[in-house]
């Protein structure tokens, strides 16, 4: 499982011109999931993702996690984050997960995220999505299990 994190601003998701998801100040989260990946990943990426130090403490260094600080969290499922380009430039999907076996582990880290204590809006599975962040910093930190 592979998680690239944004501390953003502001973020959200549009489907179709509805906007389905949106934070303020927090963090988004594409989450890609491989074939192999499992209802622990999922728990192990939530918790990650919790307690990550990536926002700032009062003298602006990195040094509080979103659970310490806005517990805004938006995840947005990215089976792209498993493209392979070493055969060439049209990268290879190969390494992503089926749909089927990618979105109940999606759907597991916002459930574990939401057990936590973290406000969590999503993007939609299986849709094209147009995601907006303001990226914070801009800290971008990729997470893999």
């Amino acid at each position: 499982m592979r998680g690239l994190v944004q501390r953003v601003k502001s973020a959200n998701v549009t489907v179709a011109g509805e906007q389905v998801g949106a934070i303020g100040q927090g963090l988004c989260v594409l989450v890609g999931v491989t074939h192999d990946d499992t209802a622990d990943h999922a728990r192990k990426m939530a918790e990650k993702i919790w307690h990550l130090r990536v926002m700032d403490d009062e003298t602006g260094v990195m040094n509080k996690s979103v659970a310490d600080t806005t517990r805004e969290v938006l995840v947005v499922s990215q089976f792209t984050l498993y493209g392979d380009t070493n055969g060439g430039r049209r990268p290879s999907w190969i390494a992503a997960a089926r749909p089927e076996h990618a979105e109940p582990l999606v759907q597991a880290v916002v459930d574990h995220l939401r057990s936590l204590g973290a406000t969590v809006a999503t993007g939609r599975f299986r849709t094209e999505m147009l995601v907006d962040i303001r990226n914070d910093g801009p800290v971008t930190v990729l997470l893999e299990l």
